[in-house]
């Protein structure tokens, strides 16, 4: 893991027990994303704020317009000290690291749903139900097509891969054969 890493989570964990305090998480969640989708839409704002050129005063003299009145105070108060340390390349993973920590705290987790055809949202509400059941969480289906599944559904959720697909069962098969011969 990298320094930036380990720092990012550091910030994000911070960042986390302040929110928490305040009963304000899901809040922080949706500020993180809108700034993530800020800097994405703007390239040219990225570009200003990692700039070595330009001072840490006016990087957040811009920053606090930009998102003034739109993001909490320990989310602002977060960006300062990203910005006045130098860090600003970090804000993409400390977003990461709060939406890990957060909605492990929470309860939550997405699931990423692979397969052929696109899901019905009642397929999607019965994926979320099953995987809620196994993994102890709320869970979010997110549908992807794919099909290089060809049948059945591959589903990730965090690191872990429910694998029920026929491509992986035929893959399954293929290697007990190779083992047996």
């Amino acid at each position: 893991m990298s320094r930036d890493t380990l720092a990012a989570k550091r910030y994000a964990r911070a960042l986390f027990e302040v929110t928490f305090a305040q009963g304000k998480v899901t809040e922080t969640q949706a500020e993180l994303r809108a700034i993530t989708e800020a800097f994405a839409s703007d390239p040219a704002l990225g570009k200003f704020v990692s700039s070595p050129g330009v001072s840490a005063e006016d990087k957040k003299k811009v920053l606090n317009s930009a998102f003034e009145g739109r993001v909490s105070v320990p989310v602002a108060r977060t960006i300062e000290l990203l910005v006045e340390r130098g860090r600003t390349q970090l804000f993409g993973e400390l977003r990461e690291s709060y939406e890990h920590i957060s909605n492990e705290a929470l309860g939550l987790a997405d699931a990423t749903v692979y397969s052929a055809f696109p899901l019905t949202e009642e397929e999607k509400t019965a994926a979320a139900e099953r995987f809620g059941v196994l993994t102890g969480k709320k869970i979010t289906v997110h549908n992807v097509v794919d099909k290089s599944v060809l049948g059945g559904a591959k589903v990730v959720i965090g690191n872990t891969l429910y694998d029920g697909s026929l491509a992986g069962k035929l893959a399954r098969l293929e290697k007990s054969f190779e083992r047996q011969a």
